[in-house]
């Protein structure tokens, strides 16, 4: 399985991509309080973590006794680079290009 076929297989559950909102409104937190958020057991909720972790999109640490879990931005952002932003640049040109025209007719 490729790094891109991790993350989106990652992204495609409702309840990771409810993880991922988390961590990005606060960073750094445990297990126990993300559990608390979602209607999950404690072995769901680390199940989902770990498939997170696999595809790079969370990053662990440790600090003392407790594991605080970090958004990693990077691997949407490469999605984003690889798999939509080249499909939406023709369709902004085209519509750059629309406005100008609509602009030079007024």
């Amino acid at each position: 399985m490729t790094d891109d076929d991790r993350v989106f297989k990652a992204l495609a559950a409702p309840s990771r991509r409810f993880l991922l909102d988390l961590l990005f409104a606060r960073d750094g937190r445990t297990q126990t309080e993300m559990e608390s958020e979602l209607e999950m057991t404690r072995f769901g909720v680390a199940k989902h973590l770990k498939v997170l972790e696999e595809a790079g999109l969370v990053v662990v640490r440790r600090s003392g006794r407790e594991k605080l879990h970090y958004l990693n931005p990077v691997p949407i952002r490469q999605i984003h680079d690889r798999w939509i932003d080249k499909y939406t640049e023709k369709h902004v040109a085209t519509l750059i290009d629309l406005k100008r025209t609509l602009e030079e007719e007024s």
